[in-house]
């Protein structure tokens, strides 16, 4: 199967979606879409396309016949891409989050339902391989069965733009990444959230940048996330850092180097106050291409293989209830179910 691709939005990251596209033989990147005409065609001019600019997603799929959408869009815009590519009877890849409200993420699933249209969100840091390997020792039981999963995730930059003036910029824009990332680590879905949000002094941001977390997971697992966009000094990694507490011992990694564990040693320590603990390696996945490009080369082959990607939309959306069980938590002050939330 051959793609004709049209990329919606044409801003940072769409620069490495069209990289990435480029480099398969398969796939032919026929339009350019953008509500700024300039912006399109400053993208066509840096990777050397030679195709339609346009400032309408439905007009770009009319007259070039594209089969699949690359949603790089704002994510303000991504209900309306994402509706219009699967009406015309595109297939979508898109940028995290899924929309702007929990309503508009159901109705995408429900659409990709009735059109049979695939619609894939890039979840990539779930790709990264330090967390491929720490998800496959935990599955095997390397610390036997977990209770406790906690994130960190402390930097402060300045983009400048739309998630300065966004009213949870944080938690809407970035936290999904962790959130999905202690799902696809667990194994398991969201029951409930309790949720502070806030904005610090000193922050450049209009919303709470900043929130403090706790979730309940299906497993029995307490996920626990304490972030901050706007923390000057120390900033941990884009991955966060981790910490899960298993009965068997812990599993963390800084999100830079190799994650270890440190295990109980098998041996009798009846009476111990402390016991001795032997600390192992988990060296970093092989399977597949890491970050962005495992998560691209995923939704591609799901494409190919005509199945659900991992990173569907109705297994997405699981992580959206989270983001935005989350805020809902954080307005209301009271603990949230998520029950109805997907």
């Amino acid at each position: 199967m051959s793609y004709k691709v049209v990329v919606a939005g044409c801003g940072g990251m769409a620069n490495i979606w069209v990289k990435d596209a480029l480099a398969r033989k398969d796939t032919q990147i026929v339009g350019l879409v953008d509500i700024r005409l300039e912006s399109a065609q400053a993208m066509a001019e840096r990777h050397g396309l030679s195709c339609g600019l346009y400032t309408d997603v439905a007009e770009a799929l009319s007259e070039t016949g594209a089969n699949l959408v690359f949603d790089v869009t704002i994510p303000a815009s991504h209900y309306a891409v994402c509706s219009t590519a699967m009406r015309h009877g595109a297939n979508v890849l898109g940028e995290k989050p899924m929309s702007e409200s929990m309503e508009e993420a159901r109705e995408l699933v429900a659409l990709s339902d009735r059109t049979g249209r695939s619609y894939a969100i890039m979840q990539n840091r779930r790709y990264n391989a330090p967390m491929r390997s720490m998800r496959r020792y935990i599955q095997e039981g390397g610390v036997g069965r977990i209770g406790y999963v906690g994130a960190d995730f402390f930097i402060g930059p300045h983009f400048g733009g739309f998630r300065d003036a966004m009213d949870s910029p944080l938690i809407l824009d970035m936290a999904i990444h962790t959130f999905d990332q202690a799902r696809y680590l667990t194994g398991s879905d969201p029951v409930s959230v309790f949720c502070h949000e806030y904005n610090p002094p000193g922050s450049w941001y209009t919303g709470n940048a900043s929130a403090v977390c706790i979730f309940e997971m299906s497993d029995g697992t307490v996920f626990a996330y304490r972030g901050s966009w706007c923390a000057e000094g120390a900033p941990t990694s884009w991955d966060a850092v981790w910490r899960i507490n298993g009965e068997d011992g812990t599993v963390v990694w800084d999100g830079h180097g190799d994650p270890y564990a440190e295990i109980v040693v098998a041996k009798d320590q009846t009476g111990k106050f402390m016991n001795e603990f032997s600390r192992v390696t988990l060296s970093a996945s092989s399977e597949g291409r890491s970050g962005h490009e495992g998560c691209f080369d995923e939704m591609f082959a799901s494409l190919k293989e005509g199945r659900q990607a991992e990173t569907d939309c109705r297994d997405n959306i699981k992580s959206m209830a989270m983001v935005y069980g989350a805020i809902d938590s954080a307005r209301t002050g009271v603990k949230v179910s998520l029950s109805d939330y997907y």
